[in-house]
């Protein structure tokens, strides 16, 4: 999974560099350097600056930890809110790196578990007709009338799809409507008891991770921001037609997003 002992001493040595500076909300991710290739980097972002900060040459919690705490503490303590997937390791760095910080579960990755489990429940309740995942998954205020009228013929062939359907739109619905944990969570809770007999592997993940789910309704913080970074590091990659030296790869992403 992680990089080999001579790469990443060799990123240890390239990411000293000047301090961050004050940083109060990141992001952090995993990004692959070569199309098709598992050699995976952790990248990090500044929320407020929409600004690419580090790329590690590790996505273990050993090596990530261990480049994130050259920065110097004050630096580290002044981080309030860090917003990330549920991978499991993230959490330990976060506690490790930046003492002062919250997780915010990304409220997006939180949607993809619904999403997934939505068009599952449509696979199985045999509706496979053209467009049908595309209509079912899209949110429901951004359909137009017409789109709407599809809806409504689709989901009138599964009574079981169409509440799937429903609650899908209601726990999306939680994250717009709610501002405070509090509001948020007890929202959240009852959309549990709710769904219990449909989204059966979703609601597992909401309980192991419902107190950084509902950190989101702090700041309604989210790693939209990383999603955009990652969208032009593509862009970069492919331009270069990949990269097999990191400190290359790493020099060339952040010189990319330099002010």
């Amino acid at each position: 999974m992680g990089a080999s002992s001579r790469n990443f001493q060799s990123s240890a040595k390239t990411s000293k560099k000047a301090s961050w500076g004050a940083v109060k909300r990141l992001s952090i991710d995993e990004i692959s350097m070569r199309k098709g290739h598992q050699d995976f980097v952790t990248v990090v972002s500044d929320i407020d600056q929409s600004q690419l900060i580090e790329v590690i040459d590790s996505h273990e919690q050993q090596g990530i930890m261990e480049i994130l705490m050259q920065q110097p503490i004050e630096v580290r303590e002044q981080v309030s809110e860090v917003s990330v997937d549920m991978w499991g390791g993230f959490p330990k760095v976060i506690q490790k790196v930046w003492t002062n910080a919250i997780v915010v579960y990304d409220r997006f990755h939180v949607m993809k578990y619904v999403n997934e489990e939505l068009n599952k429940i449509r696979i199985q309740s045999n509706i496979k007709g053209k467009g049908s995942r595309f209509i079912v998954l899209r949110n429901g205020v951004d359909l137009k009338e017409e789109e709407r009228i599809k809806l409504a013929t689709v989901l009138s062939q599964s009574k079981r799809l169409k509440l799937a359907y429903e609650l899908k739109e209601e726990f999306r619905d939680i994250f717009e409507s709610h501002h405070s944990v509090e509001e948020g969570k007890k929202s959240l809770l009852e959309w549990i008891k709710k769904a219990q007999s449909i989204y059966i592997d979703t609601l597992t993940m909401l309980r192991n991770h419902i107190d950084g789910i509902c950190n989101y309704f702090l700041n309604r913080t989210t790693s939209g921001v990383m999603e955009g970074i990652n969208t032009r590091l593509k862009v970069i990659k492919r331009q270069a037609y990949g990269f097999v030296n990191f400190d290359n790869f790493r020099a060339r992403l952040l010189a990319c997003f330099s002010n």
